[in-house]
């Protein structure tokens, strides 16, 4: 006898096990911690086995759980998509959205993935910049919705997640040895002065090893073992890790990011693409969801 999958649990176990915990999902997913326990339980009971190891004091996928996910992504996908494309016919235009180019990798090809399924018929203008950059095109209203990277935030923005700055070099690198110190950073990279300022201050000598405007630039740098650089916690690219300095370097400071969308962009089609944002990046932060925006503008945080 065939059997159906809860939809419902599904998009649960999924959200679950990529938010790393049932308190994250149920934030994302805008229902209590119990409503999805119980989706959980209900989905394990449907399949007679275990999908969380709940041994430990997190939440783990058990080797069925892991086998399930694949699946349970795509169901998940598949659905969005049939339900949008069935649906979603009044919604057609094109909408900006600018994002520094150093917080892309991680968060915003899924976000752009699940915004095409649910308004596939709405295009997506993506500017990718500096966050310096990105405030100028949205104070000119050039861009709908922007995510900056900022010790603060302005009064037109809100906070989605806030993250620590880390030095980052080469695997098992030495640059961060040397004195000078070799650093590598783009002209307009928001972090320069601050981590200048900070070396400066714990007397360390330092050299700016290239003078670029490239990104690509810094990363073939530092993944070369010629420099350090520093990026945000989790934000760093293939060729390039942490570096283990033992203190032998000064601790960086915080970093927000957040989000600021125009208060003509007021539309069904714009808040979702802000609630996207704020779901991608909210998972970063390790206490409770950030708020959601409202539908007029993005409030002050």
């Amino acid at each position: 006898m065939r059997r159906n999958m809860d939809m419902t649990a599904l998009r649960s176990f999924v959200t679950t096990a990529e938010a790393g915990g049932v308190t994250r999902a149920a934030g994302i997913l805008h229902l209590t911690q119990s409503a999805v326990s119980m989706q959980l339980k209900r989905l394990e009971d449907s399949l007679g086995t275990d999908l969380f190891d709940r041994s430990g004091r997190g939440i783990a996928l058990t080797p069925e759980g892991e086998q399930l996910l694949g699946y349970a992504r795509r169901l998940v996908e598949l659905n969005d998509e049939a339900v949008s494309r069935m649906t979603a016919r009044e919604f057609e235009g094109e909408i900006t959205l600018g994002v520094p180019h150093d917080i892309v990798p991680h968060f915003i090809p899924p976000v752009l993935k699940r915004f095409a399924a649910a308004f596939p018929r709405m295009r997506v203008n993506f500017i990718s910049s500096h966050t310096v950059g990105l405030l100028a095109e949205f104070d000119k209203g050039n861009a709908d919705l922007i995510v900056t990277t900022e010790e603060s935030c302005g009064p037109e923005g809100i906070t989605m997640a806030e993250i620590p700055l880390v030095w980052v070099g080469a695997p098992q690198g030495e640059a961060w040895k040397q004195r000078p110190l070799p650093i590598a950073f783009e002209d307009r990279c928001i972090f320069r002065g601050n981590v200048q300022r900070r070396l400066d201050a714990a007397g360390i000598p330092w050299t700016m090893t290239v003078e670029t405007g490239s990104s690509r630039t810094v990363e073939a740098t530092v993944s070369a073992d010629l420099a350090v650089h520093a990026m945000l916690m989790g934000m760093w690219v293939p060729g390039t890790e942490p570096v283990d300095h033992g203190g032998a370097l000064p601790d960086l400071k915080s970093y927000k990011i957040n989000l600021y969308r125009s208060p003509t962009a007021t539309g069904e089609v714009e808040q979702a693409l802000a609630d996207f944002l704020m779901e991608a990046y909210g998972t970063l932060t390790q206490a409770q969801p950030a708020p959601r925006p409202s539908r007029s503008s993005v409030a002050a945080e």
